[in-house]
């Protein structure tokens, strides 16, 4: 399988540990925890655990989430991309789509052009029957995100005390 994507503006591919510096920026800012529970990482440490924790996902289950960078420059923005996932509003075992970017990188389109991509990308080269999603109830932009990569609103859950609204897509191909 596949270990990049190129679209438009964007190279994903597999995290790297040379993303740690990168992704520190990112799940440091308190920002970007707004809506994941306002618990952004202290130490840098931290995000290297997390980087082998995805990079195990890649051989276990052939997917995880990726680096996104931005071609024109090269650099790191964010992560993107599928991950297996278990036990989220009553579903056993799903695949679930997800973003997270670099504060100055928001409202720019990146999250949409990186959803579109791994949805294509996971029906198409992975063969998957439904891509999942969630977002935090009050995360507007992020569910508006979804919308555009063309998942569908099926229902608002609680998880630890939180409202999260439940997407889906299915695959048109089966």
């Amino acid at each position: 399988m596949r270990t990049s994507i190129e679209t438009e503006r964007l190279l994903l591919r597999e995290l790297q540990p040379s993303d740690d510096v990168g992704i520190f920026e990112l799940d440091s800012n308190p920002a970007v925890h707004t809506y994941l529970g306002k618990n952004p990482v202290t130490d840098i440490e931290q995000v290297r655990e997390a980087i082998a924790n995805i990079r195990q996902q890649y051989l276990e289950n052939g997917i995880g989430r990726w680096a996104v960078i931005l071609k024109e420059t090269g650099e790191f923005i964010g992560w993107s991309g599928l991950k297996l996932n278990k036990n989220v509003n009553g579903h056993d075992t799903y695949y679930d789509l997800g973003y997270r970017f670099i504060e100055k990188h928001w409202g720019k389109g990146y999250a949409c052009e990186t959803a579109k991509a791994f949805v294509d990308f996971g029906f198409n080269e992975m063969k998957l029957e439904k891509i999942n999603a969630y977002a935090d109830f009050d995360n507007f932009a992020s569910r508006k995100v979804l919308e555009k990569a063309g998942l569908h609103f099926v229902n608002f859950f609680d998880e630890d005390g939180i409202s999260q609204a439940w997407y889906e897509i299915k695959n048109p191909n089966s």
